[in-house]
C-alpha cells in the first residue's frame, strides 16, 4: 500500500490531515493565512477544509482564528479501541511504576519517529513531561534505539539521511558510525540506556516487546533523573523489572493472538460519527 499509485490517493483527505496536524504546541490557534503558509495550500483550499472540519466538529473558529476541539481526541480513542496492545500494556506499566517508583512508557515506531502509545507517570514530574501521542526523535531516546535496532538497515539509513542526528544536548550521539555501533550493542544486550542525550540529567532505559512471532512491536521504558539514580542503579534495579514486564506483555499478546479480542457492538462516537 505504501507504493499505491497517485491516482488511488484521495488528495482532499491528505490535505485535511495536513491542516489538522498544522496545529501544535507552537501554533495552538491559527489564522487562515498561518495555516495556508504552514501547509503550503492555497487560502481558499484551507478555508474549505476548515469549514468541513468545523461541520464535523473537529475545529472551531472565532475572531479570525481557528483551534482544534476535544473531538480530535476520539481519533486516538479509536486506535486504542482497535489495538488490544494499548489495553494490555497499561496494567503492566502500572506494575513497573509500583515496583520502581519511576514513570513507565510503551512506545511504537511511526515512520522514523517514536510515538508514546501508553504511559503512567510517577508522582514526581520530570521537566520533560510527555503524554500519549507525543513524538520524539529515535536517535536520542532509549525507546527509539530499541525500536530501530531490530528494524531493517533501510530504516536506520532514513533516520540518518532524512531526520539527521541533531545534538539535543552536549551528550547526544550525532556521529552516524557511533549511532550504528550503539544499535549493534542494543541488539546484543537486549536493552538501550540513554543518559542525558534527550535532555540534560534525563536518564531512561528501554527493552523490546515482542509479539507471538518474535517480532519487536514496541518498547517498554522507564525514565528517571540523574539526581535520583545512576546508570548503574538503573541497570541493576530497573532493568530486571522491565524485562519481566516485557515478557508479561508478550505473553498476553500471545493469548490475544489465539483468542481475538471482540469489541462491543453498536455505534462508537468519533471520527465517522455525525456531529451533535
Amino acid at each position: 500500500m505504501d507504493n499505491a499509485p497517485e491516482r488511488d490517493i484521495i488528495q482532499s483527505i491528505e490535505r485535511g490531515f495536513a491542516v489538522l496536524l498544522a496545529f501544535d504546541e507552537d501554533l495552538p490557534t491559527a489564522s487562515l493565512a498561518e495555516l495556508a503558509e504552514k501547509t503550503r495550500l492555497s487560502r481558499p483550499a484551507v478555508r474549505r477544509i476548515l469549514l468541513t472540519l468545523q461541520k464535523l466538529g473537529y475545529v472551531e473558529g472565532g475572531a479570525g482564528r481557528w483551534a482544534l476541539t476535544p473531538r480530535v481526541l476520539t481519533i486516538g480513542q479509536h486506535y486504542a479501541a482497535t489495538h488490544g496492545i494499548v489495553e494490555i500494556t497499561q496494567r503492566h506499566l502500572l506494575r513497573v511504576v509500583e515496583l520502581t517508583g519511576e514513570s513507565a512508557s510503551f512506545a511504537q515506531l511511526d515512520d522514523i519517529n517514536v510515538v508514546y502509545v501508553a504511559r503512567v507517570n510517577a508522582r514526581r514530574v520530570l521537566s520533560n513531561t510527555v503524554d500519549v501521542g507525543t513524538r520524539l526523535p529515535t536517535h536520542a531516546t532509549a525507546m527509539g534505539r530499541v525500536l530501530v535496532a531490530f528494524r531493517p538497515a533501510e530504516i536506520v539509513d532514513r533516520i540518518i539521511d532524512e531526520a539527521g542526528l541533531p545534538a539535543l544536548t552536549a551528550r547526544t550521539v550525532t556521529d552516524p558510525i557511533a549511532f550504528r555501533d550503539i544499535l549493534h550493542d542494543v541488539r546484543g544486550q537486549g536493552f538501550a540506556l540513554v543518559d542525558g542525550e534527550l535532555e540534560e540529567g534525563f536518564l531512561a532505559i528501554a527493552v523490546p516487546v515482542r509479539d507471538s512471532r518474535g517480532s519487536v512491536v514496541g518498547a517498554l521504558a522507564c525514565s528517571t533523573s540523574r539526581g535520583r539514580h545512576t546508570p548503574e542503579d538503573v541497570v541493576r534495579d530497573i532493568l530486571p523489572v522491565l524485562l519481566e514486564g516485557a515478557e508479561a506483555i508478550s505473553a498476553d499478546l500471545r493469548v490475544t493472538t489465539t483468542q481475538p479480542r471482540v469489541l462491543p457492538g453498536g455505534p462508537r462516537p468519533g471520527m465517522f460519527s455525525p456531529p451533535r
